[in-house]
């Protein structure tokens, strides 16, 4: 069996853009592709929690072509990158070997699915939904006018360009018909009637609608479509509607068990790791719903209450606020490490890549803690 060509990294680039979009990342985030040239053959992606020198090591070893982390390798603006300093040495090395990086942080954190499915799967969390509700893609509605013969064309162009996509059915538009009037000035060249004169056209209402992020393209397919010198369009921001994105996830246990029982079950389903996973309240409170978010989530603790949860599930957890938050709102808290919270999304993503570029690239996960903490002793 002859071996599978490989692809270019702008197609995997495109495939990790595709389910986990740069614009979903936090307006502070840096995202997307940090090292690499698009054009650049790709047999075999590795993906890991840290972009650090360990990490690259191991791709290096195992033959990796990228490397995929969830934390940024830079989240400050640098103005070289000398192999003088830590980072920069990694870029170094990276370059050395042909190996590019890619980085989904924020982003993969609100995907659906995301870091938070994934962690709610390791911990047989199910039915899940976005903690707090979550929220789709800003939409924008596009109207124009056009000629009757010219209306199927138009509407081709604008579907190709991101617009009438709704749920699983695309090229949705509505239309309806009526008259347009104009007069073309002096210097127009119209394509329907003279300057100088009014002309009374029939013409075709079309409604679209599109994702914010693809107005700069639908614009420009309406432009390059539309028959008329000056097309007349009105674009209309939506109000944001519930949808399936969102930080944390919220869901139930097949069956109840006490938070002690529920911290020794998130032990060892979660990376063993020098930090553990410890717990504030009744060890005897009977846990069903539970609230989880994969790295720092504190401050879904809000909303954690609101969703009835008996427990949030995170990492980074302090001393002040967990006190008053497990009286105040009669909540439990688990705390485990941050990098053990966000490692399973690592198989998660692997998976999909793989399955999105129909099994032309191998994913493999890297098996090294990279999770600051070494060192934790009892007395």
């Amino acid at each position: 069996m002859s071996a599978r060509p490989p692809v270019p990294l702008s197609e995997v680039v495109a495939a990790l853009d595709a389910r986990y979009p740069p614009s979903w990342a936090e307006d502070w985030d840096a995202v997307g592709l940090v090292v690499g040239d698009p054009s650049t053959a790709v047999r075999r992606v590795h993906f890991a929690v840290d972009p650090v020198a360990a990490v690259v090591a191991e791709a290096v070893s195992a033959g990796a072509d990228v490397v995929v982390t969830h934390h940024p390798l830079f989240l400050r603006p640098v103005h070289g990158v000398p192999a003088t300093t830590a980072k920069g040495r990694l870029v170094h090395e990276l370059i050395g070997h042909g190996v590019a990086l890619y980085v989904a942080h924020t982003n993969a954190d609100v995907a659906n699915p995301g870091v938070s499915d994934a962690l709610a799967a390791a911990l047989g969390v199910i039915a899940v939904r976005p903690l707090g509700g979550g929220v789709q893609d800003p939409l924008d509605k596009i109207v124009t006018f056009v000629p009757h013969a010219d209306t199927g064309r138009v509407v081709d162009s604008l579907a190709a360009a991101g617009a009438g996509q709704i749920g699983d059915y695309s090229r949705c538009a509505w239309m309806s018909e009526g008259t347009g009037t104009f007069l073309p000035g002096d210097g127009a060249t119209p394509v329907i009637g003279r300057a100088g004169r009014v002309e009374v056209v029939p013409e075709t209402r079309v409604e679209m609608v599109l994702p914010r992020s693809r107005r700069s393209a639908v614009l420009a397919a309406l432009r390059a479509t539309h028959p008329y010198e000056e097309p007349a369009y009105d674009v209309l921001m939506l109000a944001p509607l519930p949808g399936p994105r969102g930080l944390g996830r919220v869901g139930e246990l097949s069956d109840p068990m006490t938070l002690r029982e529920f911290t020794a079950a998130a032990a060892a389903a979660l990376p063993r790791t020098a930090w553990g996973v410890r717990a504030a309240g009744d060890p005897a409170r009977p846990v069903r719903r539970v609230a989880v978010c994969g790295g720092a989530g504190a401050d879904l603790a809000g909303e954690a209450a609101a969703a009835d949860a008996d427990v949030l599930l995170t990492a980074d957890l302090r001393h002040h606020p967990v006190l008053d938050a497990v009286t105040e709102w009669d909540l439990a808290f688990i705390d485990a490490a941050h990098w053990a919270t966000e490692w399973p999304w690592l198989p998660a993503a692997a998976r999909q890549l793989t399955s999105d570029l129909a099994d032309t690239v191998t994913a493999t996960v890297s098996t090294i803690l990279t999770d600051p903490w070494t060192v934790s002793e009892r007395p």
